[in-house]
């Protein structure tokens, strides 16, 4: 009955940030009746701020579960919520989780036990692809699931990586699943769908909007035991998601850098904020074997 009434929530308009603000407010709102929930949704419509407020209470009311299961399995698009046990567990521990993940690919993938996000810059160079062919041996031999953002650049060699050494990956989009962004990496996301699992928090049709990257990033950290960075400059997303990860008490590698280089300053600074620099591929395995069996 709760992921019924989420899915529902979200499908009206309301987002994750929304629906915390709603449940702080009416902690039991989700397993009231249908005319209570209509009620309470209206009386906290009225205090937010939003010019969508009356096209969310009117979505809410119109909408059945019955039309949004329908138009999932017609876009073969699977979810789970945070109530039920498919929910990724790393996921739970970090500050307002997504309520509801949509996805495609093996579900199986979301408890991985090792699993290693790989970030980095847009304009990653064949420094970022060496290292990873030099690590990925070593990681594919340990079992670890890579996870990234499949953005062009770092995320897109990662994912790429990973496949091509038959690894688990996950790709955690910054939109719905009926859009896609960058183009660079659509074929690859169709690898993934099929070989792997590619999720997100936002509804299928939520297009890819600035703000939403910066909140994808938090999931990305979160799924993961570890991040490691591989290019990064001193103001990037890259840095954004290495705050959620320390945040979120997540171990931080990083690629060593030149001081010359302004694609690894932001390497540099990471390293200043704790993370630990990575010169040999035992520098990460040996936390990941002795923390994470």
């Amino acid at each position: 009955m709760k992921t019924k009434c989420l899915l529902r929530l979200r499908f009206a308009g309301l987002t994750t940030t929304r629906i915390y603000q709603l449940l702080s407010e009416y902690p039991n709102f989700l397993e009231m009746s249908e005319k209570r929930c209509q009620y309470l949704l209206s009386l906290f419509l009225n205090r937010i701020k939003s010019k969508y407020k009356e096209a969310i209470h009117n979505q809410f009311i119109q909408c059945t579960n019955e039309d949004i299961e329908q138009s999932l399995k017609k876009w073969r698009i699977h979810y789970t919520s945070i109530y039920q046990s498919t929910y990724p567990t790393l996921l739970r521990e970090i500050y307002h989780p997504p309520l509801i993940l949509f996805y495609k690919g093996n579900p199986q993938l979301f408890n991985e036990k090792r699993t290693l996000a790989i970030i980095g810059s847009r304009q990653a160079t064949n420094y970022t692809q060496r290292a990873l062919n030099k690590l990925f041996p070593s990681f594919n031999m340990h079992h670890f699931t890579i996870i990234s953002g499949l953005a062009k650049g770092a995320d897109q060699m990662a994912h790429q990586c990973a496949l091509d050494f038959s690894m688990k990956t996950i790709a955690v989009l910054g939109f719905g699943h009926l859009n896609h962004y960058p183009k660079e990496t659509r074929h690859l996301r169709t690898h993934l769908e099929k070989d792997g699992l590619v999720i997100s928090e936002y509804t299928p049709y939520e297009k890819p909007l600035k703000h939403h990257f910066p909140e994808r990033n938090r999931l990305i950290s979160g799924l993961s035991r570890g991040v490691l960075i591989t290019e990064s400059t001193e103001k990037s997303g890259t840095c954004i998601t290495t705050q959620f990860a320390l945040d979120q008490n997540r171990d931080v590698y990083v690629l060593p850098g030149s001081l010359f280089n302004p694609l690894t300053k932001g390497n540099l600074l990471c390293a200043q904020q704790g993370a630990k620099i990575i010169v040999k591929e035992n520098d990460i395995l040996e936390d990941f074997l002795l923390r994470f069996h």
